[in-house]
């Protein structure tokens, strides 16, 4: 018996597709995070997937079945890509083949893996696509009592005949996964499932981490590492004056005139970040939007002012539990504590381990900082405590530079100053900041946040508040180490540097050197201090960015700072 589906139906997105409904019963989470939230990220089984399906995803080329006068026999039918819907069972399936004479007919899905020897020739999610397809072509008029699962891997095909009790579980998943839409509460993830680690969309649904969080495993077992640990895909940064990024099939090539200066495939590309006066086709646009890699804009000297990208996030009730906990005070000076007092404990850390002869007042006076910000009864004072913090960190910051003897007066620093920063060691540190921005404000929209609705740092026409709010406890980690590698390896020197009435800034070589060490920074793995495992610094941030989010779901009980040890 089919279930009344009239009231569900009306408060879902769409007709439930058919390839959503095998993730459903492969794992609810899955399904939740494809359809309702629209996440994805490809995996060398999507990707494969996609080889295997390179010829059904053409353009559908179909035949209508036609009685031959001469002959009297009815045509054979074998239409690819057929799509389907029906509003009456809430499904709609792309069917990768059709096949069949006159009214009786038979779908049959492509799957790219070898067939399971299993009892009935299938996994239950396989089985579950392919009877939705089933009940589609009869809901069109067809004769349909059985499908095939075509297994490319062992190239074998296996009957599915649609009995009673498949037809009546699929109608029930169904049934279940409307349920849990409309529900808008995303089901919890597996419990140490095998599926996990294969799954593409790990990283993004943190099953592990979230149970650990909760103390749902202990330190005996540990979250499993993340897979891969480090992005393939790098930023690809472009500052020749008077260069143009074209798009050449799958690569972008820099020009300057008919000369190439350099050039990357677009697969191996995670943003592109161009500097001043440089130009960027039409169609690289395009390319980078569909892709959803974004476009960074910054000035000639590096100052962070815009970012191009597609289509914004799917991923609506983030951003409603984004604004609704930024206008809920106590819940906002909580997150704001949070990321001052791990700014502090990072900077102390920081310190302690480069300043050759740091006092032991000053790691008192820490001490008494992070105390304070732990108190802090407001936004407004708690700007203060972290104002008194940063002078006390920026009054000691000269005693961990050990530049060569040369370049000793070039270095020198005694106190944060910006906008124009009028030495070189500001310079660097605001060129710092503002590639950290860059990379949060990229990262927050990749994940579905509203970058400029933060909760320390409030909002301001054009300031991403959110992504300085998340790289507070950054700062001395990545922005500032990667200041004092550069000057204490002897990476930069004082030509690398320009001074006019405007400030101090860069060279075109001086920031190469900087997004040389940058990047080396920020692809080098450390330990995860809550969790574990290896990590990239770079992956770090997109892990931050989702802890914060599974904290405004509700998901974790608190926000898991980042503290060096």
């Amino acid at each position: 018996m089919e279930p009344d589906t009239a009231k569900s139906i009306s408060d879902l997105p769409g007709p439930l597709p058919a390839r959503m409904l095998n993730e459903f019963a492969y794992c609810p989470r899955l399904a939740y995070l494809e359809w309702v939230q629209g996440e994805w990220a490809e995996s060398a089984d999507t990707v494969d997937g996609k080889f295997q399906h390179r010829r059904v995803n053409q353009e559908p080329k179909r035949r209508k079945a036609e009685v031959s006068e001469e002959a009297g026999e009815v045509e054979k039918i074998h239409a690819r890509s057929v799509y389907l819907t029906s509003e009456r069972l809430g499904l709609t399936a792309k069917i990768d083949l059709v096949e069949g004479e006159g009214n009786r007919v038979t779908p049959v899905e492509y799957k790219r893996s070898k067939r399971p020897h299993v009892a009935l020739g299938a996994w239950e999610p396989e089985r579950v696509q392919v009877c939705v397809q089933g009940l589609l072509l009869r809901e069109h008029g067809y004769v349909c009592e059985e499908g095939i699962l075509y297994f490319a891997g062992s190239r074998e095909r296996v009957v599915v005949s649609f009995d009673e009790e498949l037809v009546n579980r699929t109608l029930q998943l169904a049934e279940e996964m409307r349920q849990v839409v409309t529900s808008e509460a995303m089901p919890p993830p597996l419990e140490d499932s095998p599926k996990c680690p294969r799954c593409s969309l790990v990283s993004i649904c943190l099953p592990d981490e979230i149970r650990f969080l909760n103390k749902a495993t202990d330190e005996e077992n540990p979250p499993r590492p993340l897979v891969p640990s480090a992005d393939d895909a790098l930023p690809m940064y472009v500052q020749h004056q008077g260069a143009r990024v074209v798009k050449d099939g799958g690569t972008l090539r820099v020009l300057e005139g008919e000369e190439k200066l350099a050039e990357a495939r677009l697969r191996e590309i995670s943003q592109l970040a161009v500097f001043g006066g440089v130009q960027v086709t039409s169609s690289v646009i395009r390319e980078l939007c569909s892709r959803g890699i974004p476009i960074c804009h910054l000035s000639h000297g590096g100052w962070f002012y815009g970012i191009t990208h597609g289509m914004f996030h799917k991923n609506v009730d983030l951003r409603r539990r984004q604004y609704a906990a930024a206008a809920a005070p106590e819940k906002s000076l909580s997150l704001a504590r949070r990321f001052v007092q791990a700014k502090i404990l990072n900077s102390r850390t920081l310190l302690r381990r480069n300043h050759s002869e740091l006092p032991d007042e000053i790691l008192d006076g820490f001490k008494g900082d992070l105390r304070r910000a732990g108190k802090a009864e407001n936004v407004e004072s708690l700007l203060g405590m972290e104002g008194t913090a940063a002078s006390r960190y920026f009054a000691n910051f000269g005693g961990m530079l050990r530049p060569a003897d040369g370049a000793v007066a070039t270095f020198d620093f005694t106190h944060r100053n910006r906008r124009p920063p009028r030495d070189p060691v500001n310079a660097l540190l605001s060129f710092a900041y503002a590639m950290l921005t860059k990379d949060f404000t990229t990262t927050l929209f990749s994940v579905g946040f509203d970058p400029y609705l933060g909760f320390f740092h409030k909002p301001r026409y054009g300031r991403p508040a959110l992504a300085l709010d998340l790289m507070e406890e950054f700062r001395p980690l990545l922005a500032d180490s990667v200041v004092l590698t550069l000057i204490n390896n002897s990476e930069i020197h004082p030509e690398d540097f320009i001074t006019t009435w405007a400030g101090v800034a860069l060279t075109q070589g001086g920031r190469m050197q900087f997004l040389n060490a940058y990047e080396r920074r920020m692809r080098q793995e450390v330990i995860h201090p809550v969790f574990g495992y290896r990590i990239s610094y770079r992956r770090v941030l997109e892990v931050q960015a989702r802890l914060l989010g599974r904290y405004l779901m509700g998901e974790i009980s608190d926000y898991p700072s980042f503290l060096t040890r």
